[in-house]
């Protein structure tokens, strides 16, 4: 028997409570460019990849990275840290293809299912999270969007396909004690916020009719900020919110103090919290993180304030008897509780570097890179559109987002592809296992800060 909801708790067979707290698994089935170091969105980077290498070598590299990303070693570190949960983010296209839309690819599920079983043998659930969708739920690069527009909500046929491609991930795990249940949209990002409610009433009954008894974790609309548009309390259903500070991302700090005019501290954090679990707590159902994290710089002191956000946010969460998943497992250094470094690095270092300084990754900027080049197109946006305000966060980083993170990132792209040419077999297995646990930097001061918490 899985896990069910039970009140503002999950509880197990016996019917004891369990809290999920664990990590994310981005930058593996579901890649993402501050992950892995690519500049723009995965399918982009990966065409690009593909035309260098060619379809054998492409194959050849993209199949180690993701059986190198994780393994036993990892699940082990995660079992012993004390970890309970992973949630695992899913590209849509690992399961299903464009061109042939509703037919699922059966070996697609191979390294989820490798994964969900090492994981279940340690004593560790999985939640299924499909990250990027057809036509992409959100605006941005997490969702595989190469635009800024997220189509899934403007048109039936991409709804249509989600259902089907959920009724078989729910067919294939509804007898799996180890899957704590289904995410089936992160972040959506439906700028009406009418289509999303009956989109997930359809959704919710599409499931249900494969599998009654799997616990649903469904993402509120904004990136998991409003919930306002669920129409009824789903039964054995738990709303998730996402829970990223200011204070924390790449632009924030200092902690506390002022964030682009906004005051941060634990107070603020608390106040926060309580805004986007209100739902939750009204409706008297779990709460549970599906995301947050702070990003970390290298700069010893800005660091210490990042790990005082995170400190900050699980005290919250234990007083409120919160679930959570920390955003994220493994990167090239940004947030991961490890991070690669060996010949991947060393190829791509400076590449990565580039990237920051011209401020192509929205995770990794801190909205002043190229201040002098673009400062004068913000003002003039400002001053001739001041009305404009764009969906979902605003006119400045509607700018960004499409000058840096769309225009210069896809400009990017020949240039990371290139650095694949010329590399034999060994040389591109040795670029991907550069992720594999054993050649990982371990973030310490955030590994003992996670092991402190979860020994309480």
């Amino acid at each position: 028997m899985t896990l069910r909801v039970s009140g503002s708790h999950l509880v197990d067979e016996e019917g004891t409570p369990v809290r999920l707290r664990g990590v994310g698994l981005g930058g593996w089935l579901n890649m993402e460019n501050f992950i892995t170091g690519y500049p723009a969105n995965e399918s982009s980077m990966r065409a690009a990849v593909r035309e260098v290498l060619g379809d054998h070598r492409y194959t050849l590299f993209f199949e180690r990275l993701l059986t190198s990303f994780f393994t036993e070693a990892d699940a082990d570190f995660l079992r012993d840290l004390g970890i309970n949960c992973v949630r695992i983010p899913v590209n849509y296209r690992h399961l299903e293809s464009d061109d042939r839309p509703m037919e699922i690819i059966e070996d697609g599920f191979r390294h989820l299912d490798r994964v969900i079983r090492i994981l279940g043998e340690r004593g560790i659930y999985s939640v299924i999270d499909l990250h990027a969708l057809p036509g992409a739920q959100n605006q941005h690069w997490h969702s595989d969007n190469p635009t800024h527009v997220a189509f899934f909500w403007q048109h039936r046929h991409f709804q249509d396909r989600v259902i089907n491609l959920w009724e078989a991930i729910a067919d294939r795990y509804k007898d799996n004690r180890w899957v704590a249940g289904y995410n089936p949209v992160n972040e959506p990002g439906d700028p009406t916020g009418r289509v999303i409610g009956p989109f997930y009433d359809r959704l919710v009954k599409a499931v249900r009719a494969v599998d009654p008894d799997h616990v649903l974790f469904l993402d509120g609309n904004t990136y998991s900020t409003d919930f306002s548009i669920f129409r009824e309390v789903y039964e054995n259903t738990v709303f998730v919110c996402h829970d990223y500070a200011l204070a924390g991302l790449a632009h924030g700090g200092p902690y506390p103090g002022y964030t682009r005019g906004e005051w941060c501290d634990r107070n603020t954090l608390e106040q926060t919290f309580l805004k986007r679990t209100q739902f939750q707590r009204e409706t008297g159902t779990p709460i549970w993180v599906g995301e947050f994290g702070p990003v970390y710089t290298g700069d010893p002191a800005v660091d210490e304030q990042r790990y005082q956000v995170l400190r900050d946010q699980l005290e919250i969460y234990d007083a409120y008897n919160a679930g959570w998943s920390l955003w994220t497992y493994k990167d090239v250094g940004l947030q991961g509780l490890v991070y690669a470094r060996g010949p991947y690095m060393e190829r791509f270092g400076p590449f990565i570097e580039k990237k920051a300084r011209l401020g192509a990754d929205r995770w990794g900027s801190t909205m002043e890179e190229m201040a002098d080049v673009l400062a004068p197109l913000y003002r003039l946006i400002e001053s001739e559109f001041p009305s404009w305000d764009p969906y979902p966060w605003g006119q400045r980083y509607q700018v960004d987002d499409l000058l840096r993170h769309i225009l210069f990132a896809q400009a990017l792209l020949p240039e990371y592809a290139e650095l694949f040419r010329g590399l034999d077999d060994d040389e591109l297995i040795a670029l991907a296992d550069s992720f594999a646990f054993a050649n990982c930097v371990r973030r310490e001061p955030l590994i003992e800060l996670l092991a402190e918490n979860l020994r309480r």
